[in-house]
C-alpha cells in the first residue's frame, strides 16, 4: 500500500510539473469545452484561497489569478493538465460574497447548479474550507447542493498554517464529523497550506487518482 501511494505521489508530481495551461472561461453552460476529458472542480467561499491552492498544486505562481477582491471569479475557468491532455481542472466561482447583488448571486447559483448536475465529465469536486473558520453555513449549503447533484467531493482545509496546531486538530475533527452527515462527501478531510506546502503533494496525488475514475 505504501509503495502504491509513493508511486501515485511521483506520477502526480511528474504530471503537474509538465504542461498546465489555461484553456477558457465559461460564463454560461453553452461555452463549456466539448471534449470528454475528465474534470476535477474546485469550489469554496470567496477568499478561501482557491487560486493560491491551484497555483500550489500546479507549481505555478499565477496559473490561477489571485485577487484580494472576494467574488472576482464569476465564470468557470478550465485548465488543461498534461500533454497529451490527461484531465482538466475547473476553477468554480467563489460563493458567499455578501456585497454581490442578488442577480449576480442567482446567476452564480444557476451556473454552478447546472454544471454540477449535468456535466458527465466531472469526476470529483474539491470543496475548500478555511481552517480558521471551519464549515460555515454557506459551506453547508454548498455541500447540500453537491449532495443533491450526486457529485462526490473531498473537503480541503486551507490556510492551515494560519492557526495553532490544537485549533487545527479541533477544526479537522469537526469537519470530519460534518462530512459524515453528507452522502456525497468523501470521508477523508485534507489539510493544506499553499504558503508552506503542507498537504499539497498528497492532494495532488488524490486529484490525479480521481481523474482516473
Amino acid at each position: 500500500m505504501e509503495e502504491e501511494q509513493a508511486e501515485l505521489l511521483e506520477q502526480a508530481r511528474k504530471l503537474f510539473s509538465g504542461p498546465v495551461t489555461f484553456l477558457k472561461s465559461a460564463p454560461a453552460l453553452k461555452f463549456l469545452p466539448e471534449s470528454g476529458e475528465p474534470e476535477i472542480a474546485f469550489c469554496g467561499r470567496s477568499n478561501v484561497g482557491k487560486s493560491s491552492l491551484l497555483n500550489a498544486l500546479t507549481g505555478r505562481k499565477s496559473i490561477a489569478r489571485t485577487s484580494v477582491t472576494p467574488g472576482r471569479t464569476q465564470e468557470l475557468n478550465f485548465f488543461d493538465v498534461g500533454e497529451p491532455l490527461q484531465f482538466r481542472l475547473v476553477d468554480m466561482p467563489g460563493y458567499g460574497f455578501a456585497k454581490a447583488p442578488p442577480k449576480v448571486v442567482e446567476t452564480w447559483r444557476r451556473l454552478v447548479r447546472d454544471y454540477l448536475r449535468g456535466r458527465v465529465e466531472l469526476k470529483r469536486t474539491l470543496l475548500l474550507v478555511d481552517s480558521r473558520h471551519g464549515v460555515k453555513d454557506v459551506d453547508a449549503d454548498m455541500m447540500k447542493m453537491l449532495d443533491e447533484a450526486a457529485v462526490g467531493y473531498r473537503i480541503v482545509l486551507t490556510k492551515a498554517d494560519k492557526i495553532k496546531a490544537t485549533e487545527l486538530e479541533k477544526v479537522h475533527a469537526e469537519t470530519i464529523a460534518e462530512a459524515r452527515k453528507h452522502p456525497a462527501a468523501y470521508p477523508e478531510v485534507h489539510i493544506t497550506s499553499s504558503e508552506k506546502g503542507m498537504g499539497i503533494a498528497e492532494l495532488r496525488a488524490a486529484v490525479y487518482a480521481d481523474s482516473l475514475i
